[in-house]
């Protein structure tokens, strides 16, 4: 186990950081920008623990931890020499995004059919939990990028486009199941 005993290191004071593969790059590098936006994303999701309770925050604890693995995964690039590593990678697997679908699922079970968009809001955890899809948006935006240079875990992407999903319809379910939910009224303010 790393033991952080001293959390300044100065190595990052002429705007450059390391990737978990050694490399340094600058702290505004694409890949810097996508894991970054992954670790906001888990500090907004702390504030929706702050209002959950029983199976959504043991939810939300399990996504928080997903979400360092998933920081870990952008955070090293070369994928193809994981094996040259000399240590397990750590990497985001088909199985995190297939429990995400299958909670989407099970939410969305109960949920009324929306015959229009919603406006985030509602229960103070649905609109924290709104807030966090778009964080996840954003940080699937940044994730994407990396796409072009071919060096992203596919998993990765899916993860966050599932996940944001998972955000939207864990706000309708605290919601009191979409009855708490905002409907979003086409020009009502003209």
């Amino acid at each position: 186990m790393v033991v952080l005993n001293r959390i300044y290191t100065r190595t990052g004071d002429k705007g450059v950081t390391a990737l978990s593969d050694g490399s340094r790059v600058a702290k505004s590098d694409p890949r810097v920008e996508a894991y970054g936006t992954v670790d906001e994303l888990n500090a907004t999701l702390g504030l929706c623990r702050l209002h959950a309770t029983g199976d959504m925050a043991a939810r939300i604890a399990v996504i928080q931890n997903d979400l360092f693995d998933l920081g870990a995964d952008l955070s090293r690039p070369n994928m193809a020499a994981d094996g040259e590593a000399g240590y397990p990678v750590l990497r985001i697997i088909d199985a995190q995004v297939d429990r995400l679908e299958a909670e989407i699922d099970a939410m969305n079970a109960d949920l009324t059919p929306l015959r229009s968009f919603i406006l985030p809001g509602g229960t103070p955890l649905a609109a924290h939990l709104h807030l966090s899809r778009t964080v996840a948006r954003r940080a699937e935006r940044r994730a994407t990028e990396l796409l072009a240079g071919g060096d992203v875990n596919g998993a990765a992407i899916r993860y966050l486009n599932r996940l944001s999903d998972w955000l939207f319809v864990a706000g309708r379910v605290v919601n009191d199941n979409g009855a708490a939910d905002i409907l979003w009224v086409p020009g009502a303010s003209r």
